[in-house]
């Protein structure tokens, strides 16, 4: 990925037993199949400006997840740069989503590489939700802070 580079997304949260859950999406793909730790991610996806980062972050759930993004208050978390130099914009929002509704986007690359062959894949092969200590081992390491921020928000009271 290029520097300049921007994604948004949604970081789901809810109320449980333990204090609460956040959802998340595994990458989909044969890069990702057998990764679980760090194999992980906000469901998100890349935008252009003058579109707005909250709709693309709207839009992206829709397409990478098949079902329209909850309603309800979005708390920011603000941008971190990911180590391939984009930039990711977060909102968390508080709704209870049923993994089993989800009917992931797909796209297309040549697997295996350089094989001539072009494959179809989902752009998420599941969706779970994890307390933020599991979701801690599991998100791309780039992606960590936005359960702090969170974690912060929900503490304030925001």
């Amino acid at each position: 990925m290029a520097a300049g580079k921007r994604s948004a997304g949604l970081l789901l949260y809810r109320g449980a037993a333990a204090g609460i859950e956040v959802l998340l999406g595994h990458m989909g793909g044969p890069l990702w199949e057998r990764r679980d730790a760090g194999g992980w991610s906000v469901p998100k996806g890349e935008y252009v400006p003058p579109e707005e980062a909250r709709d693309a972050a709207r839009r992206e759930f829709e397409e990478e997840l098949g079902i329209p993004p909850p309603d309800g208050a979005y708390v920011p978390l603000g941008e971190a740069r990911q180590a391939s130099g984009k930039v990711v914009t977060v909102w968390a929002v508080e709704s209870d989503l049923d993994p089993e509704r989800i009917v992931p986007g797909t796209f297309e690359m040549e697997w295996p590489r350089g094989s001539g062959v072009t494959g179809t894949f989902p752009e998420i092969d599941r969706v779970a939700w994890f307390t933020p200590h599991e979701a801690h081992e599991r998100l791309v390491v780039g992606q960590r802070v936005f359960l702090e921020r969170l974690a912060e928000r929900l503490a304030s009271g925001a």
